[in-house]
């Protein structure tokens, strides 16, 4: 029998979704009943007072967690998120709810092994709840007391073979989308430049020495699985430099009906009968495709990898064969300065072991970030107090069309006479001349 009344939480519950206060009651119910003989190292009353907790702050229309000090494991400083309730009498179960995160393998590929043995520990140190995953991608173990924090980490290095996550002020968890091993448009291996990375950076995902967070995301192709774009201080894009290649007899199929578009998805609609004016060619926004007199042309040096027309038409378009990364900076959720984009910094980059050119990268973006940025300012926030043109003198990047948004409408790069002699000048012409209106 649930220990608190949660009318309010209850409500939750009614709706068409899946709710998380029944996962907190199914839990609540599993500890009460024990029947697997667990000896629980925390309160058994853990999930019931989260629940009460919680009635308690939607009644009260305040939070009634406090961050009561600095906890966490020996030798690290992120990892361990402190979280302690200010009813402690009346809700002893969550007196201490710590978080722990915990590292996700590259791409989160798991093995059954794996998950039995991890969640074998948080039941017996923890409360059992989970989250899979934050929006950072780490494991998030949900709820422990301070006494269990070493014994959490002993077992989860020692037992499990996996290492705590980022939090803080340092390099949070890589992520990477599923990369060549099992998408046909991967421009290069996200699995193993995310991997690399993050043995290479240990020491600043473990030991916070930044202004504020850093995240890196490596998404493999411009579909952006991870949405690294959006959500990360340096993102890895896969793309290709060359020709998009063109079947034209599957085009001929999709334009008669023999296939499906969109690889046969139904998108929430009836597609009817396929128009590749309508669903191909007028929504490209580089306005760089043609099909006429049965033949599909594309203007290769307008196309803005948008992968529309590829994901439209799969068995018929394909990326080119010149394949690489585009290296963006600056996104950030809206904290300090609102939302933010992430801006091109390298147009592009082969990414081949030993990762070398992405890795100076970073370092030169780390030496000036941690010298000039303020406490809680994102990258991103950086790059637009100083401007951008600052960071490609940090990096030792040259500046380029492409960094521009919209010729002399973007006051964002300021051109040096140096920059723009001989064939750099020739290329802002060209630039401006294709997008004068």
């Amino acid at each position: 029998m649930a220990k608190h009344k949660t009318p309010l939480l209850d409500e939750l519950e009614s709706g068409p979704w899946p709710s998380f206060v029944s996962d907190v009651k199914q839990e609540a119910e599993v500890r009460a009943k024990n029947e697997k003989g667990v000896e629980y190292q925390i309160p058994v009353e853990v999930c019931d007072d989260l629940l009460g907790v919680l009635e308690l702050s939607y009644a009260d229309g305040e939070t009634h967690w406090k961050h009561g000090g600095i906890v966490g494991v020996f030798g690290y400083g992120g990892g361990v998120i402190g979280r302690y309730c200010d009813q402690p009498e009346m809700f002893p179960g969550v007196a201490h709810f710590h978080t722990v995160r915990v590292a996700q393998p590259t791409a989160k590929y798991y093995t059954t092994e794996f998950l039995n043995k991890i969640i074998d520990i948080w039941d017996m140190r923890g409360s059992g709840l989970t989250n899979m995953h934050g929006s950072t991608g780490d494991i998030v173990f949900l709820g422990t007391t301070t006494p269990q924090l070493e014994e959490i980490f002993f077992e989860l290095t020692h037992n499990a073979d996996v290492d705590l996550g980022g939090s803080g002020s340092n390099l949070r968890t890589p992520a990477a989308c599923l990369g060549m091993s099992r998408c046909e448009y991967a421009c290069y291996d996200a699995q193993a430049l995310c991997y690399d990375m993050t043995m290479e950076f240990q020491d600043e995902l473990h030991r916070p020495a930044f202004p504020y967070k850093f995240k890196f995301k490596f998404d493999a192709c411009p579909n952006s699985c991870v949405c690294a774009l959006a959500r990360s201080d340096f993102s890895v894009v896969g793309i290709w430099k060359d020709e998009i290649r063109i079947d034209q007899e599957a085009v001929a199929a999709y334009v008669g009906g023999e296939f499906k578009p969109n690889a046969g998805a139904h998108s929430g609609r009836d597609w009817g009968a396929f128009d590749i004016q309508k669903e191909v060619v007028d929504l490209c926004p580089g306005k760089c495709i043609k099909y006429a007199d049965g033949k599909l042309e594309i203007n290769d040096k307008e196309c803005m990898h948008c992968m529309h027309c590829i994901n439209t038409m799969p068995r018929a378009l394909m990326i080119g064969n010149d394949r690489g990364a585009s290296i963006l900076c600056g996104a950030k959720a809206p904290i300090l300065d609102g939302p933010q984009l992430s801006s091109l910094l390298v147009p592009f980059i082969k990414v081949e072991e030993p990762f070398d050119e992405v890795k100076e990268v970073v370092e030169n973006i780390w030496d000036w970030w941690m010298e000039e940025g303020k406490n809680r300012e994102r990258l991103g926030e950086t790059m637009r107090r100083m401007g951008f043109q600052k960071l490609l003198e940090v990096t030792g990047i040259k500046a380029d069309p492409r960094h521009v948004q919209e010729p002399r409408h973007n006051p964002y790069i300021f051109w040096k006479a140096e920059d723009v002699d001989g064939p750099w000048e020739r290329d802002v012409n060209e630039y401006r001349k294709r997008h004068q209106r």
